[in-house]
């Protein structure tokens, strides 16, 4: 039987849509029909971004604030699967995705649907899910799937390479040196392999063991050290938003500031911390690890266990 499917996303620079496509090519194949809904801001973001005006957006995206969106519409009001591309900015899911999964109009499309969430990101995604979980749970829709696609190569340098792309809208070679931004081309066909596997749970009407066949491909990786970063992380980017929330008319001079302390926290005192925790905590704490990382793999939703 021919089912209906739903592939929402929202993309700057066209890397989302084309996960996407490469992940949804298999239903097609099965002659399942995908619609596409592509988010657009009524104020549209720019790309290639300043980088100031990218920074402009911490408050509202860990705040989870929505932005007024372009008229959209779909075919069907009810859809045997519902597909969420999504990408993090501050550690949050971006203000054009957080914006339609609190659009009452949506909330009802999706409402005792299963859906399936796939990003594209440098490498932090954690936090970020947390709050789709959130917004999903809201809605009333079921999660039963979680896809992330990463930057693979080193913190440090995708640090300096998404900004690269970011403000010059080029995905190459910074100076010729380092590496290309953003999720490879190999992964980003790739996301094939993952969309066959949901296309055989979707023919059997099950979503029972969907997850854990997909991690088995590698759908939701989640690194120690990465993971111990982003925790500590969300908590401090949320202090910085309450001191801008206090001090309004100082925003643009607070996020400046921002701007510095996330560069020396990343890329100075962060490995300087996992030292610290590697010498002196981590091996008196491996089961609560193990419980958080299986836990961020999955698709539960427990605060408790992210708090």
């Amino acid at each position: 039987m021919d089912k209906n499917i739903l592939a929402v996303y929202y993309t700057q620079s066209g890397q989302l849509k084309q996960i996407l496509d490469n992940f949804v090519q298999p239903f097609i194949d099965a002659g399942h029909t995908v619609e596409f809904l592509e988010i657009k801001p009524t104020k549209p973001f720019p790309f290639p971004w300043p980088i100031a005006d990218f920074f402009d957006t911490v408050p509202e995206s860990v705040e989870v604030i929505p932005t007024s969106l372009q008229p959209w519409e779909t075919k069907r009001n009810q859809y045997d699967l519902v597909i969420l591309g999504w990408q993090p900015w501050n550690l949050s899911p971006s203000i054009p995705f957080n914006s339609i999964m609190q659009d009452e109009k949506f909330k009802a499309i999706i409402k005792d649907t299963p859906v399936i969430t796939i990003s594209g990101c440098r490498n932090m995604w954690i936090n970020a899910q947390e709050k789709n979980k959130k917004l999903i749970h809201a809605a009333g829709a079921r999660l039963v799937g979680n896809i992330a696609l990463v930057d693979r190569h080193l913190n440090h340098l995708s640090y300096v390479t998404i900004f690269h792309w970011l403000g010059t809208g080029r995905k190459d070679r910074k100076w010729g040196i380092f590496p290309k931004p953003g999720v490879s081309d190999e992964d980003i066909r790739g996301a094939s392999r993952f969309g066959e596997v949901v296309k055989d749970f979707l023919q059997k009407n099950s979503w029972d063991g969907l997850q854990e066949s997909l991690q088995q491909l590698g759908a939701a990786r989640v690194k120690y050290s990465l993971m111990f970063i982003e925790r500590k992380a969300g908590k401090i980017f949320q202090k910085w938003v309450n001191i801008i929330n206090k001090y309004p008319q100082k925003r643009k001079k607070i996020l400046v500031l921002y701007k510095y302390y996330l560069a020396i926290a990343l890329l100075v005192a962060s490995p300087i911390i996992l030292l610290v925790d590697l010498l002196f905590f981590r091996a008196f704490l491996q089961k609560r690890i193990k419980r958080q990382m299986e836990y961020y793999r999955g698709v539960a939703y427990h605060p408790e266990i992210h708090a």
